[in-house]
């Protein structure tokens, strides 16, 4: 018996030393190091995932986080294309959800209360009356188990959090995963998991601020951008939807063809001043729950390209109308108004109190899958 044992065994090292190999001759590799302490003393770490062509990203296990995301542009030069910070208390302390990912619910609800099953629910509310992303601890604000992985795919990470029934309010116990991997041709792919043990609410995004230039003093307003997207959801002056649908043509938000971000954002427009710019949820075409190209960011300075891709409703499309440099970022730099743009790729805001938009419910036995794919690319 002992000796079977030690056979399989063998073939198993041998299998794992190929694998590994395999991977070095393709370049891609992963590394893990100590990012910094928490308040409380836990230990943080930074995962940096590297492929054959020279891409960087750099994760944290505090908010399964994007730290950086180094690619090249049209001259082969690198630069870091995300905000972020430089340390693991920057993160604990920030405010803007840098790359984190958010949950339990993305976006907002309206009052922080929705009824499920006839039970109404109350959860934290941290944006004036309502409850944005989570509330006041969301899921940006914990710390994920990590695990290292080595896949066909290129190196990945996967991070796992389990949300307690009661927190924030929200019902039922959750297991979440988000697993990032980086693939050989500059594809940043996240596969989102959940489970409950209770009937719940389940949404989350990755909250990532790009700025393609690579330069985070440099405004977002001559970059270009491309939505699938005939429609958004309008919103009231708490940046809750109104329930309607409206369609973007003839109006600052027809973003159907590449369109320079600053050209018309200014515009005498009432939800463009309610906004403060750009900040609300497109519809996105062709929903069936597969994973299709849904946007395309283009900096034309350094020719640097970002496709989108996503099996969701919805995005989020946000001009960081409320950076103000008050958020100190990597190398110091302080982070000002429209310098950086999320894409949030999710289930349109205060869908729980809206039941004509795509349901957000998770009951037990079901499980929640969703995936999100950052292409990058350069345009010479």
């Amino acid at each position: 018996m002992k000796k079977v044992l030690y056979f399989f065994a063998g073939i198993l090292m041998i299998s794992a030393v190929a694998f590994c190999q395999q991977n070095q001759k393709a370049g891609s590799m992963i590394t893990k190091e100590l990012f910094g302490k928490l308040s409380d003393g836990e230990e943080t770490h930074l995962f940096i995932m590297k492929n054959a062509a020279g891409m960087t990203v750099k994760l944290t296990d505090f908010g399964a986080t994007i730290v950086s995301i180094d690619v090249p542009d049209r001259n082969g030069k690198f630069a870091d294309v995300v905000l972020g910070y430089d340390s693991a208390e920057g993160y604990q302390n920030g405010t803007a959800y840098f790359g984190a990912v958010v949950g339990r619910y993305a976006n907002r609800i309206a009052n922080g209360r929705f009824t499920l099953d006839g039970k109404t629910y109350q959860v934290s509310v941290n944006d004036g009356k309502n409850c944005l992303h989570g509330g006041k601890i969301g899921f940006n604000k914990v710390l994920w188990n990590a695990e290292s992985l080595e896949t066909t795919k290129g190196p990945a990470v996967k991070f796992t959090y389990v949300s307690k029934d009661g927190e924030e309010g929200f019902p039922g116990t959750v297991t979440v995963t988000a697993t990032y991997t980086l693939t050989k041709d500059n594809t940043i792919r996240i596969d989102y998991t959940g489970e409950t043990d209770k009937t719940t609410v389940l949404n989350v995004c990755n909250h990532s601020y790009f700025n393609l230039s690579g330069d985070p003093t440099k405004a977002i307003l001559d970059e270009e951008l491309q939505i699938n997207a005939n429609k958004i959801t309008p919103v009231d002056s708490g940046l809750i939807p109104t329930g309607k649908l409206v369609s973007v043509t003839k109006t600052p938000f027809d973003f159907r063809k590449l369109t320079t971000i600053g050209a018309r954002i200014n515009e005498d427009n009432a939800q463009l001043k309610i906004c403060r710019g750009y900040d609300m949820n497109w519809v996105l075409n062709d929903y069936t729950k597969k994973v299709r190209k849904v946007a395309e960011l283009y900096d034309p300075f350094s020719g640097r390209v970002l496709n989108v891709f996503t099996d969701q409703p919805g995005i989020q499309f946000y001009t960081g109308n409320f950076l103000n440099g008050s958020e100190v970022g990597k190398n110091g730099v302080k982070y000002q108004y429209r310098t950086g743009l999320a894409l949030e790729t999710q289930h349109y805001p205060d869908s729980p109190n809206e039941p004509k938009f795509p349901s957000v419910t998770l009951k037990p036995g079901q499980k929640y899958e969703t995936a999100t794919i950052y292409k990058f690319s350069v345009n010479k």
